[in-house]
């Protein structure tokens, strides 16, 4: 026990110690960024910038005083609470580090007033949002920390193993260039393998059709709750962000508490599968929940969703109250945007050219491919995801960590081209927040319409989901919806056991119109929401009942241990 104890703490302390753990972006915001799309970005920011002096010349001279300052001596401008770039005592000690890092500083800061001036006076956020981020990459690829000379630490190092690191570092750059598209490394994956340390729930999959496979969870205790919950996790990923390591994993967790879990695991798709859209998935579900119901003997099931695999299952939701199908009887989505109007990574290039191109380019692929856009989504969050790996594995000489979520990022999977422009005209269109906007498989969808009680989740510094779009999409629903706000991001308010000291959220049973009014009235909550959403989850579960004593059935029998087979397709 205390062993176990031991390693729990260590995942924590390891979740807090990587800058990638909370910039971890999950499933991608499906619209491509390259060079045209900056370059052209560049090019609207200048001419902005150049039509405007009367903003331009007073931060020119804001910045000529304070590099005075700096020069002098005198400036107090301090790295931001959180920038891990200038930890090492050189920055503070050595007058001319300390002056580098200073100028740095005030350069960066005059570069992003200029863009902040132009939010304050813009009504479509899309544009400065898109200004930001490319002043963000420029002023993040200039920092002195990423160059050999300008980082103190890297050139200690250096001395300290008499040049050793230096050749470490240029093997560690020539493994990237061949084996991972140019990029930093962000994980060390020798330790993982997917069933034998991660997603190592006992279970076996009963059910494998064209786009899924279904596994069925061993009951971990004598009785079980009678109504089954079905997982539907996002298609760009692999679905064991649910079942990562022991007391890390949401899977081992819920059965842990008697429910009966079922989980899709979608395949990787090749160009072949380049015509499954919308229709396909919100299909497949459908049937999947008969093959539930079939085995466990349940009328209804609960559902549960993430991400895109939430956007899924919310058409499927509305499919059903459209046609008068009865059989979910709550649902829980997580880190689910419904409604897009409101400023997130997701939107923020998400315009009609644009899209246009996303889908031409996927079409002509036949699929959404995974490993590209995760090289380019990786820039999203460039400190965190390109220069904290570009120092620690070529200017450090150092390998980066071995850590479970950074190696489920990493194993993403492709997107067919008709899913991926089906979940780029909901991000376009915005057509889920008024009814008959759209439909799927032959029916209009209106979430007015969907009655069942739903379980919202959010996390509060998620770049790809924004919390108060999450909370928006809490009402659209014409049931009782339930609102909870997790103190983290996109990933890790997934990946949220019991037992992080650190971990928080904040409820609210009063959900009005304003999602800054409703967590002005929040109230703090320590801990994880599993444990309130458990017991929210139970009371809507039915009665106790011995649990079976096999997986599957007569027509389900087990075709292979969990987790399967389509996990392990490689994009």
């Amino acid at each position: 026990m205390e062993n176990l104890a031991r390693k729990e703490i260590d995942a924590i302390e390891a979740e807090e110690a990587s800058p990638a753990a909370n910039a971890i972006l999950g499933a991608n915001p499906f619209v491509e960024i390259d060079a045209e799309n900056i370059f052209a970005t560049y090019g609207e920011l200048i001419r902005s910038i150049i039509a405007r002096p009367e903003r331009l010349w007073p931060a020119i001279g804001k910045l000529a005083a304070e590099f005075y300052k700096v020069a002098l001596g005198d400036s107090e401008i301090q790295p931001a609470v959180g920038d891990r770039r200038f930890t090492d005592p050189a920055w503070q000690e050595n007058p001319f580090y300390h002056r580098l890092m200073q100028g740095y500083l005030a350069w960066r800061q005059a570069s992003l007033s200029l863009i902040e001036t132009e939010e304050s006076g813009g009504s479509d956020w899309k544009g400065p949002a898109q200004h930001r981020f490319a002043m963000m990459l420029l002023t993040e690829a200039l920092a002195p920390t990423n160059a050999l000379w300008g980082n103190p630490a890297a050139i200690k190092r250096v001395f300290d193993t008499a040049g050793v690191s230096l050749i470490d570092g240029m093997r560690n750059f020539v493994d990237d260039l061949m084996n991972n598209g140019g990029m930093p490394s962000q994980v060390d994956k020798r330790p993982f393998k997917v069933g034998q340390t991660i997603a190592t729930t006992p279970g076996a999959v009963i059910f494998r059709g064209e786009l899924c496979e279904v596994i069925q969870y061993t009951p971990a205790i004598r009785q079980v709750r009678e109504r089954p919950m079905l997982i539907v996790p996002p298609q760009i990923n692999k679905f064991y962000v649910m079942d990562l390591a022991p007391k890390r994993s949401l899977i081992e967790y819920t059965v842990a508490q008697g429910i009966q879990v079922f989980t899709i695991s979608w395949r990787n798709p090749g160009p072949e599968y380049r015509d499954r859209g919308l229709d396909d998935y919100v299909a497949a579900v459908k049937e999947v929940i008969g093959v539930v119901t079939a085995i466990t003997g349940s009328p209804d099931i609960n559902l549960l969703a993430v991400c895109s695999g939430g956007m899924t299952a919310t058409l499927l939701l509305g499919h059903l109250a459209a046609i008068g199908d009865k059989r979910i009887n709550a649902a829980t989505l997580l880190v689910t945007m419904l409604d897009s109007g409101d400023p997130s990574m997701s939107g923020m290039f998400a315009t009609g050219e644009t899209v246009r191109a996303a889908c031409l380019r996927s079409r002509e692929r036949g699929v959404l491919d995974a490993g590209t856009m995760s090289r380019l989504f990786a820039w999203l969050r460039p400190n965190d995801l390109v220069w904290h790996y570009w120092v620690n594995n070529y200017l450090m000489g150092k390998n980066p960590a071995p850590f479970d979520l950074l190696y489920w990022n990493a194993d993403s999977t492709n997107l067919p081209a008709a899913l991926h422009a089906g979940f780029l005209d909901l991000l376009l269109r915005n057509p889920l927040v008024e009814p008959d906007r759209i439909e799927i498989l032959g029916t209009p969808i209106n979430l007015g319409e969907v009655t069942q009680d739903i379980y919202v989740v959010g996390g509060m510094t998620d770049h790809i989901c924004a919390w108060r779009a999450c909370y928006r999409a809490a009402g659209l629903f014409g049931g009782s919806t339930e609102f909870v706000l997790n103190g983290s991001g996109h990933v890790q308010t997934l990946v949220c056991p019991p037992g992080n000291f650190k971990a928080k959220y904040f409820s609210n049973p009063r959900r009005g119109a304003d999602p800054d009014q409703w967590l002005e009235g929040a109230t703090e909550q320590k801990g994880s929401w599993w444990d309130n959403w458990i017991e929210w989850l139970q009371r809507r579960s039915g009665e106790l009942r011995p649990a079976p004593d096999a997986i599957g059935s007569e027509d389900y029998r087990p075709i292979e241990p969990a987790p399967g087979s389509f996990v392990h397709q490689l994009p």
